[in-house]
């Protein structure tokens, strides 16, 4: 086979798949992309409001919760409730057998949430997200409260951002109302 077929050859390819490329580009929507197909989807999502949750970590997921849901900062009227209830528990599964101290520890953070409308406080959707987040343990006492605080922010992220998209594909899926 010549250089000149194997250029041809390679010329249709590169057709095909900028065919194929062109023909796929307007089934794909971006995940982090404004909502196109369901515009009125953000507009819900800003209307909840997350009720104030207790101790540190309760504040962290809270604050994640109204950035992931209102990142925009504007007051909105909320036609929503969103309550979460956080139990939070540690684990130290490695011990060192010399020094007999745990060399890690694991913390588990348990978030049950539901969603009510706010005039007739009907529940729109519930559940509960977990996350567990592990850390090294070291004999620096700061240096462990650090990390630990560090797996706690961590959970914080990740159950905000589970219970935002939990909570939006129960609004999507709604019945629009009357």
């Amino acid at each position: 086979m010549s250089w000149f077929d194997r250029g041809r050859r390679r010329a249709r390819v590169l057709a095909a798949v900028a065919l194929a490329a062109t023909a796929l580009s307007g089934c794909i929507e971006p995940m982090y992309g404004p909502l196109s197909s369901n515009a009125g989807l953000a507009d819900e999502l800003q209307a909840i409001d997350v009720v104030p949750i207790p101790d540190r970590l309760g504040h962290f997921v809270r604050n994640e919760l109204i950035f992931a849901l209102n990142g925009t900062g504007s007051h909105v009227t909320p036609r929503y409730r969103l309550t979460v209830t956080l139990r939070e528990s540690a684990r130290t599964p490695i011990i060192d057998t010399v020094t007999s101290r745990a060399t890690s520890a694991t913390v588990i953070v348990d978030a049950q949430y539901a969603l009510v409308t706010l005039p007739d406080e009907k529940e729109i959707t519930k559940g509960v997200a977990l996350n567990i987040a592990s850390y090294d343990r070291f004999s620096n006492r700061l240096t462990n409260i650090r990390a630990a605080r560090d797996a706690e922010n961590r959970n914080a992220r990740v159950i905000a951002d589970e219970i935002r998209t939990r909570v939006a594909t129960a609004l999507a899926s709604r019945p629009p109302a009357p």
